[in-house]
């Protein structure tokens, strides 16, 4: 209990994110481990379809790189590198082919202008310090008493700050991904059932960041509904 004694039912909502979160990461670990089974009739692998879709939207001034790890792969705006992880820069699957366009995708973003993808940029430094700070913010005010509202105001501030960079990440992940899929299909590469694939794996994939973003809008649900408890009783 956060405040007096008894049961906190705001723990549910906490409860609830959590079981969304697992669900996601179940599910997101299931599909990728499905269809990194099963080699693309394209027989290309992730890199070579991460070259070949930036040099399609005449992107030269992109690199793509080989990095360490699984499922870290991303697109760097400020060096301008496409990095694929070790399952995908050489695999010939249609899991490595449809994370490698889905991170040309932000290139392509970049490349055009994209708003949502400037924005996104625009907000993460404050972002940042909101993730970074926002509980310790609240923390602090709640061991301060009835002298720490102030404290927990900025926390809750904060963390308004980087539930919104979730939010604003949604249309930049799902828009990077019907552009993978876009170009996927344009080239004729790919058999139906491998397209479904490549679908499925990206759709897992955004799940992810949509859950993410839930959890974070349960969380801050569950600070203003204390933090107004805590007023009413000052």
């Amino acid at each position: 209990m956060l405040y007096g004694y008894g049961f906190d039912y705001t723990y549910i909502l906490v409860l609830i994110g959590v079981g969304l979160a697992m669900w996601a990461s179940a599910g997101l670990n299931s599909t990728y481990a499905k269809y990194s089974r099963i080699a693309s009739s394209m027989n290309m692998t992730g890199a070579d379809v991460a070259r070949k879709m930036l040099a399609d939207n005449g992107i030269y001034d992109v690199e793509v790189r080989h990095i360490a790890g699984s499922l870290t792969d991303n697109y760097n705006s400020r060096n301008k590198t496409v990095n694929l992880s070790d399952g995908i820069y050489n695999s010939t699957s249609v899991a490595a082919i449809s994370v490698a366009a889905h991170e040309c995708g932000h290139a392509v973003q970049d490349n055009v202008g994209y708003m949502p993808l400037r924005f996104r940029a625009a907000l993460f430094p404050v972002a940042n310090i909101g993730s970074t700070l926002a509980w310790p913010m609240v923390l602090l005010g709640i061991f301060l008493g009835h002298t720490g509202g102030l404290f927990i105001q900025i926390g809750i501030v904060l963390f308004m700050f980087a539930v919104l960079f979730q939010i604003v990440t949604l249309p930049v992940e799902y828009n990077a991904s019907h552009r993978a899929l876009v170009q996927l299909r344009d080239w004729s590469m790919l058999r139906q059932d491998e397209e479904a694939g490549a679908r499925k794996v990206l759709n897992a994939a955004a799940l992810t960041y949509l859950v993410a973003a839930i959890s974070s809008i349960l969380q801050l649900l569950r600070l203003l509904i204390l933090f107004g408890g805590r007023r009413r009783r000052a």
